[in-house]
């Protein structure tokens, strides 16, 4: 028989276990129904003050963890995963919905009376009854507990089935709000392509599926799904599981919408903002989430954790949308570049999105792949690289204003325009307005306050206003100024791939040049802008030589119109047989001309010998040096039967006036007469061959065609592509022949006296005595050494001791 204490402190312990577990929990048998109900809370704290007299209240915590814990791993874990097998035999989307909900609810179920206890178990541990780790610790616990016993790994089954259930309410809840829009084209923007493929409701009615939950029409069940979609989620919220169970599914579906939208409204599409529309619609997503994590209904009341949760998930979307729509924009940067400035919306939406992310790494790798790839291969003309650099410049420098992307992103096209060899010829086209599609470099070169290409550059401390100071990113190249890179425009950084300013200076001599000498008319007020407009940029001094050139024009014009009085003086008979016109250039200001030979017919000579008497009197200690093969004549070619009125080439004037004494001529007669070797003659013979002029039978014998003969087959001449438009300019590689044997002259000079030299003291010198002015370009070292090694090969020059010196034979 027990003492009377211990069968007290015995029903006490019998009373109080009971009542905060399951019965079933501690291998008793459950109850029956019990006329006098539940124990009050008078009665349990009488049995917890019998056990605080013997100590044992401090052991009632621990040990309604550990009675949880073993039901929770020997029955409830294993109960629950049991139901949510079965759906691996269900079909039916329905079906499944409902047996998740039934599953949760049987956890519910047999988890309710221990989180019953819970609540009682921190009312007495706050009352200072209990004694143990304290209320928040002990609820912290509990829910771990069921975390880690019921969640720890999950089944492949459980993930698809919370997958489908949360998309299919998403999905729901989204065609619920597009019921509620204004307008079938509002509602069409804000609906993802798999939604505008199944809305068919509205539209004719003739498919009967909807476009919420997927079934027929008669049999849609969405006010069902949407009614579990919220009694799941109380039951997730009333055990702590919510965020346990629905996080992954929620991140999936919103990530997976977020990238279908986007992929279906943005892709391509760079004329228009998307930033607004997408934060309206991200506002609508988190109105799901807050159906999700937020209690709904008359009686919810929102707590600071739910808030906070909801809170934190707006974070999320929006910096896993502006990564996205930032990767997106990256990815098509070199189309935007490509389309700017009309894609200027995606480069402002892209700017705020990178202000925002971590992604500028990315966008200078992606960015630099794409122009190498894309762009930098001798499969694009220079000119459409030229272009897309240009773009890339207004584009860069609005995504970002320090510069740093364009200089970084943009080397390498820099470094590629460097091997091309018309690149300054094709930038100075597109300066002077004569390149196609060249707008933008003449545009800039209108400015009214341009940069100036001066060798000194503004410091980064002459800043006006010191407030005005923003820092370069991390990425910068801190061996370059700021301000210089900020300040820089289109032509700056375009001279600046080679820099120097010399190269373009010296190109556009050649052709302004070229320009004034096709033009035969003396009108230069185009050149004379553009001349002025580029000293603003290089300088009064570089362009002088340019001032020459123009005034050359002009005098040529005055000179000529007095001659032209001269000769109207004169009687009839003393006038020359036909007009003469000469464009008179200062040769030490010109860049080289094209020399070829040739042979004038006596008449034209004497001609030019009577211009030439007349200029001496003009002009007096001064004489003509003609060029004989550059100019333009205009002639009349009367046949039998039709007269032709033509302008060509001396040589071609040369050609057809020989015919005038002799009907028939061979080309290898032609050729020592007019002193023109056979192949550029034979080249040149086309133009009288394509006219009908001449007719060529048998092969190297030509004949003057007196009558035109209609019935005979017209025969198709080719002319070389050459003949058109030909430069009066001597190519770039002739001019650089010519500088080359300049040099050649003083290295031997520099040899003779010293003996020996090394390539880096001969290159110094050269620097230091030759390379001035505009006429003489320099010459770098890899340049000079290959000169060097070339008269090597031709044994002019010994190499040995990696000095150079002349050979013993050499005068």
């Amino acid at each position: 028989m027990e003492p009377p204490a211990a069968a007290g402190l015995s029903a006490a312990w019998h009373r109080l276990s009971t009542a905060l577990v399951p019965p079933a929990a501690l291998g008793l048998a459950a109850p029956r129904s019990d006329p006098v109900g539940p124990l009050k809370d008078a009665d349990l704290r009488a049995a917890l003050e019998v056990l605080r007299c013997y100590e044992l209240h401090s052991i009632v915590e621990e040990w309604f963890i550990e009675v949880l814990q073993t039901d929770l791993q020997a029955n409830i874990a294993p109960e629950f995963w049991n139901c949510i097998g079965q759906y691996e035999n269900t079909a039916e989307e329905p079906q499944c919905s409902s047996l998740l909900l039934d599953a949760f609810c049987l956890l519910k179920c047999r988890l309710d009376p221990y989180l019953n206890s819970l609540e009682l178990l921190e009312r007495w541990t706050k009352a200072g009854l209990l004694l143990g780790t304290g209320a928040q610790m002990l609820q912290e616990k509990v829910y771990t507990m069921f975390k880690a016993i019921l969640f720890f790994s999950t089944t492949k089954s459980f993930q698809e089935m919370i997958q489908q259930f949360y998309s299919r309410t998403f999905r729901i809840y989204m065609r619920q709000w597009k019921k509620g829009e204004e307008g079938m084209n509002e509602c069409e923007s804000s609906m993802s392509e798999n939604e505008q493929e199944s809305d068919t409701e509205e539209g004719g009615g003739e498919s009967q599926v909807c476009a919420g939950c997927g079934s027929k029409r008669e049999q849609c069940w969405c006010p069902k799904a949407m009614e579990q979609f919220q009694q799941l989620n109380d039951i997730l919220r009333r055990l702590n599981l919510l965020e346990r169970v629905s996080a992954d599914a929620v991140t999936t579906i919103l990530h997976r919408m977020i990238e279908e939208r986007m992929e279906q409204r943005c892709r391509g599409e760079y004329e228009h903002s998307f930033l607004n529309e997408f934060q309206e619609w991200i506002e609508k997503v988190i109105g799901w989430l807050s159906r999700v994590f937020l209690q709904d209904g008359p009686l919810a009341r929102s707590t600071p954790e739910a808030s906070s949760t909801l809170k934190r998930w707006r974070c999320h979307v929006q910096r896993f949308f502006y990564r996205i729509y930032a990767s997106m924009r990256i990815e098509e940067l070199f189309s935007i570049i490509r389309d700017f400035p009309e894609s200027k919306p995606a480069v402002e939406d892209l700017k705020f999105c990178l202000e925002r992310t971590n992604q500028r790494q990315q966008l200078l790798s992606s960015l630099k792949s794409a122009l190498e790839m894309r762009l930098l291969h001798p499969g694009v003309n220079t000119s459409d690289i030229i272009t897309l650099y240009i773009s890339a410049i207004k584009a860069l420098r609005e995504l970002d204003p320090s510069m740093v992307i364009l200089e970084v992103a943009c080397e390498p096209i820099r470094k590629y325009l460097r091997t091309r060899e018309d690149t300054v010829r094709q930038i100075v086209a597109g300066l002077t307005g004569d390149a196609e599609g060249s707008g933008d470099l003449a545009n800039e070169l209108s400015k009214a306050d341009p940069v100036t290409l001066e060798n000194g550059q503004e410091s980064d401390d002459d800043i006006s206003e010191p407030g005005d100071w923003v820092p370069d990113p991390v990425d910068a190249d801190p061996g370059k100024s700021s301000s210089k890179r900020r300040s820089s425009d289109i032509i700056s950084l375009l001279v600046s791939i080679y820099g120097s300013k010399d190269l373009f200076i010296n190109e556009y001599r050649t052709l302004l040049a070229d320009r004034l000498l096709h033009q035969f008319n003396y009108s230069a007020e185009r050149e004379i802008r553009n001349v002025e407009l580029l000293k603003l940029r290089f300088g009064e001094a570089q362009m002088h030589y340019c001032e020459v050139m123009l005034k050359d024009m002009a005098d040529s014009r005055r000179i000529n119109a007095n001659i032209r009085d001269e000769e109207e003086k004169l009687p009839e008979e003393e006038r020359p047989p036909f007009s003469l016109v000469a464009v008179i250039l200062s040769s030490e200001f010109w860049p080289p001309l094209k020399e070829e030979k040739l042979e004038l017919p006596e008449q034209v000579k004497e001609a030019m010998e009577a211009y030439s008497k007349k200029y001496e009197k003009l002009k007096a200690m001064r004489t003509l040096n003609w060029k004989y093969h550059l100019g333009l004549v205009n002639l009349d070619v009367e046949l039998a039967d039709r007269t032709l009125s033509l302008s060509v080439s001396p040589v071609h004037a040369a050609i057809i006036l020989h015919f005038q004494t002799k009907s028939t001529w061979t080309l290898t007669e032609l050729s020592e007469v007019l002193k023109v070797p056979v192949t550029s003659l034979k080249r040149k013979m086309t133009l009288w061959l394509q006219q009908g002029v001449l007719r060529e039978e048998p092969p190297g014998t030509f004949t003057v065609i007196e009558e035109e003969q209609k019935d005979q087959v017209e025969k198709v001449v080719l002319i070389d592509s050459d003949e058109e438009g030909d430069s009066a300019m001597a190519s770039q590689a002739d001019q650089k022949e010519e500088e080359l044997q300049l040099f050649w002259t003083y290295i031997q000079a520099m040899l003779t006296n010293l003996e020996s030299l090394s390539l880096e003291r001969i290159h110094s010198m050269l620097k230091m005595f030759v390379m001035t002015g505009p006429v003489v370009t320099e010459i770098d070292t890899q340049e000079l050494q290959g000169f060097l090694q070339k008269k090597v090969r031709d044994q002019q020059l010994i190499y040995s001791g990696g000095v150079y010196r002349l050979p013993k034979n050499c005068n």
